[in-house]
C-alpha cells in the first residue's frame, strides 16, 4: 500500500454535505478567500497551502515550550497525527464531525486534515462561544475549547465524542460533563506536537498517549515527548508530570509557575485544585517577589473584593496557604482563551 500524501482526499470526505475533490476544494478555497469573512479566509488560505507542492506548512507556536516562534510542520507528520487520532478515538470513514475552532490555529487546521485524510463528513460553523446553539444535528466527533463546552452543556446530547483543548478544564466544568452520555476527553499537546499527543477521559486523572508516542521525564521532572512520525528530535516541555506507566502520565503543573517560597517549592496548579468549588469566581495562585521569602504565594481572584472565613484555607497545607489575596477586575487571556497569569497582575 502506497503512503498517503497531502494530495490524497478520502472518498468519504464531505464539507457541509458535499463530496469535494482536491480540485473542487481549491475552488472552494478561492471563494472563501475572495468572499468570506476572516475565519473563512483562514480556511481558504490553509486549503491552498495544504494542496500546494511544499512538504510543510508554516505556523507560529503558542509558546508552550518556549518563546513563540515560526515553525515548519511537515504535512506528512500532520497526516500521521490525523491517523493516530483516528486510531485512538476509533473514528470511521463517514463519521460526522464539526469544525467550530478558528483555522488560524493548529487545532482548527487539524480538524480539516483529519476530515480529509480519515474521510469524515465535516460541517463548518463560525467559531463562537456557543457553537451548537443553532444546530441539532448529531455528531460523532467534535473539538472545543473549555469556554465553548461551558456554554454548550445542554447541547452536548448531540455529540458522541468530544475532545477539549487549548486550556485546562477546571473541576467545576468536569462535574458538569461527567453525567452526560457524551465521551469527553481533555487533550494534551501543543503546536510542535501537531495538536494532541495524549488524552485523558474526564473523571480520570491519567493521560494516555496516542500511538507511536514515547514519554519520559527529564531531570527537572518535566515531560519529554518523542514522536518519530512528527519530529526527529525529542520535544522538551516545561510541564511537570508523574509518569505512571510507559504510555501514561499525570499532569502536575507548569515549571514556569512553580513558586519557591523560603526554599519550599509550591506547584500552583496543585493548590488551585484544592480550592476549586470554594471560590466561585475565576482565580489562580502565583508568586511575587518578597524580601524575606524570595517569593511569597498570593491568591489572585477575578472580580470585586470579598471576605473569606478564617477557616477558608484549612484544605491547604501550611506552606500552601496564600500570604495575600489580590482582586483583579478582569483576567487577561490569549486568543485560545488560556488564562495569562503574570500579565493579569499588571
Amino acid at each position: 500500500m502506497s503512503q498517503l500524501t497531502h494530495k490524497n482526499v478520502h472518498n468519504y470526505f464531505k464539507i457541509d454535505g458535499f463530496h469535494l475533490s482536491e480540485e473542487e476544494l481549491r475552488h472552494v478555497a478561492y471563494d472563501y478567500i475572495k468572499e468570506g469573512d476572516g475565519d473563512e479566509q483562514a480556511i481558504g488560505e490553509f486549503l491552498l497551502d495544504w494542496f500546494d507542492d511544499k512538504e510543510y506548512i508554516e505556523m507560529k507556536t503558542s509558546g508552550t515550550t518556549g518563546l513563540p516562534k515560526l515553525v515548519k510542520l511537515e504535512k506528512q507528520a500532520m497526516i500521521q497525527s490525523a491517523l493516530a487520532t483516528g486510531d485512538f478515538f476509533e473514528l470511521e470513514p463517514g463519521d460526522k464531525a464539526l469544525l467550530c475552532l478558528p483555522v488560524k490555529f493548529i487545532a482548527g487546521k487539524m480538524m480539516l486534515v483529519r476530515a480529509i485524510i480519515l474521510g469524515l463528513e465535516l460541517d463548518i460553523v463560525e467559531p463562537s462561544t456557543q457553537p451548537l446553539a443553532l444546530n441539532s444535528k448529531m455528531y460523532d466527533f467534535v473539538a472545543m475549547v473549555p469556554l465553548q463546552v461551558q456554554n454548550s452543556i445542554d447541547a452536548l446530547v448531540n455529540v458522541k465524542k468530544l475532545i477539549v483543548g487549548g486550556a485546562k478544564m477546571d473541576a467545576s466544568l468536569e462535574d458538569k460533563v461527567l453525567p452526560l452520555k457524551t465521551e469527553v476527553y481533555e487533550t494534551y499537546g501543543m503546536t510542535e506536537t501537531i495538536t494532541h499527543i495524549a488524552a485523558r477521559k474526564v473523571g480520570e486523572n491519567v493521560f494516555t498517549v496516542l500511538p507511536n508516542v514515547k514519554i519520559v521525564q527529564d531531570d527537572r521532572g518535566c515531560l519529554v515527548i518523542t514522536v518519530p512520525t512528527i519530529s526527529e528530535d525529542p520535544i522538551v516541555t516545561n510541564d511537570l508530570v508523574e509518569v505512571v506507566r510507559e504510555n501514561q502520565f499525570i499532569f502536575l503543573g507548569r515549571i514556569d509557575n512553580v513558586v519557591n517560597s523560603g526554599g519550599v517549592k509550591l506547584i500552583p496548579e496543585q493548590i488551585e485544585s484544592k480550592l476549586i468549588g470554594k471560590i466561585h469566581n475565576r482565580f489562580f495562585v502565583t508568586g511575587v517577589p518578597d524580601s524575606s521569602l524570595g517569593e511569597k504565594l498570593i491568591l489572585v481572584i477575578e472580580g470585586e473584593k470579598q471576605e473569606f472565613a478564617q477557616d477558608f484555607f484549612d484544605v491547604l497545607d501550611k506552606f500552601e496557604k496564600p500570604k495575600e489575596i489580590v482582586f483583579v477586575p478582569k483576567f487577561k487571556e490569549n486568543a485560545n482563551g488560556k488564562l495569562l497569569r503574570k500579565p493579569s497582575l499588571v
